[in-house]
């Protein structure tokens, strides 16, 4: 069996994935309206539906991560990721598409902390920190990749790119079986506990190491509001844009053209916009995470509260472009802030919980802004989720605070008491 280097598997999940899902996603929203035919009402429930799955399963599965094998837990949620899409493209219709969420859903907290956690176990803290924001320019190329091939494939059926790209998530999964290495994983000790006690015990660790470092408390409230303000603006843009402006001449009615083009534009912005964090920040350091993401949290808040109120298309789709951009350098930079001084036997355990974190946030943010779009409109609910995101400013300036607290302590011991 083949081994290749943790380095390269990573870079090969990454790009991939990257390429099929984003052939996937370029169509998705179009492809359920449409051949499927769902109401309003119905799209938010599928987007509910995988909100709660993500919610449920996220902790959990990061224990199994821990307990087990991270490698097999990535694996699982590939080959589960890619059946879940599959169901949705084979089945246009309201129930197959809901249960399409939870199985996709389930198989994504299988790799959202292991995926973090087995990587930076294989080539250490510093290495897989730097690996993060280079990943994300490799996601960045294979996403232009993916949604060209989606132009193509779905001209003539929008089903196509959902099948296509589900096969394709099923054969990363499969491939991993032959290529992923696993040598730097030490299961929890088991003291003896059966296997529930044990994965509570595990639980339980990761919330006490994220009690113990005031950081961490606050970048839990800062990953809160993210997940809150992020309902609204993903779920109300598009049709933000498409009931505001007529599309463009060039694209004619082909919409998929329309949107694939500005998210290909997004992703050679953000590629060039990466390279730059890249170089200025020094993703070693908490506090230089700290500083870098309170000036792209107030951008995101301020580009947002334009774009819904923006009668200009040519500044709407600007704005647009630098909220996709800044949310691209955002991701990395909190996954970064978040992996500063982990204990490995607890790593995959915190950054699951953070994903469980977005999670409830998605949750209490889609309510908010449906209430919002149903009693006043789509810009009165991007408004608010612009708004909404403003409390994060707050948790980011207080870990900052802490993260200077801490390096002042570090710096006044002893040398040898570090």
């Amino acid at each position: 069996m083949y081994r290749l280097s943790p380095t390269r598997v990573y870079l090969f999940i990454e790009f991939s994935a990257s390429a099929c899902f984003s052939m996937m996603f370029v169509v998705t929203s179009l492809y359920e309206a449409t051949v499927a035919g769902l109401t309003p009402v119905q799209l938010i429930l599928v987007g509910t539906a995988l909100e709660i799955s993500a919610f449920v399963f996220e902790v959990p599965t990061g224990i199994v991560a821990d307990v087990y094998s991270r490698r097999l837990s990535i694996i699982i949620g590939y080959v589960l990721m890619g059946i879940g899409f599959l169901v949705e493209g084979l089945f246009p219709a309201f129930i197959p598409i809901l249960l399409a969420q939870i199985i996709w859903g389930l198989g994504y907290t299988f790799t959202s902390g292991a995926t973090q956690a087995w990587i930076t176990d294989e080539v250490g803290e510093e290495d897989a920190n730097k690996l993060f924001l280079r990943a994300t320019q490799v996601r960045l190329f294979a996403s232009l990749i993916g949604m060209g091939a989606a132009i193509l494939v779905g001209a003539n059926n929008a089903a196509l790119p959902i099948q296509v790209g589900a096969l394709g998530v099923i054969l990363i999964g499969i491939t991993l079986i032959f290529i992923m290495p696993e040598t730097g994983f030490h299961p929890t000790p088991r003291e003896d506990r059966n296997t529930w006690q044990h994965m509570w015990h595990t639980f339980k660790e990761g919330a006490n190491a994220v009690r113990a470092k005031p950081r961490l408390m606050n970048i839990v409230g800062v990953g809160l509001f993210y997940g809150i303000y992020s309902e609204g603006f993903d779920r109300l843009w598009v049709k933000h844009l498409l009931d505001t402006f007529d599309l463009p001449v060039i694209f004619g009615d082909n919409q998929v053209a329309f949107f694939a083009t500005l998210r290909i534009v997004a992703a050679i912005l953000t590629i060039f916009a990466i390279r730059f964090v890249e170089k200025r920040v020094d993703t070693g350091s908490p506090l230089a995470i700290g500083r870098a993401m309170l000036i792209v949290t107030g951008l995101i808040s301020v580009s947002l509260i334009g774009f819904a109120l923006s009668s200009v298309l040519l500044l709407s789709l600007c704005l647009y472009l630098s909220i996709d951009v800044l949310r691209d350098i955002a991701g990395p930079l909190q996954t970064a802030w978040v992996n500063q001084k982990l204990d490995s036997k607890i790593r995959a355990t915190v950054h699951s919980m953070f994903g469980q974190v977005d999670a409830v946030g998605q949750m209490l943010g889609g309510p908010i802004v449906a209430v919002i779009a149903a009693v006043g409109s789509a810009v009165a609910s991007l408004v608010t989720s612009g708004l909404l995101l403003t409390p994060a400013l707050f948790f980011v300036s207080r870990a900052n605070s802490k993260s200077a607290n801490e390096g002042d302590v570090m710096s006044s011991l002893p040398e040898g008491e570090s």
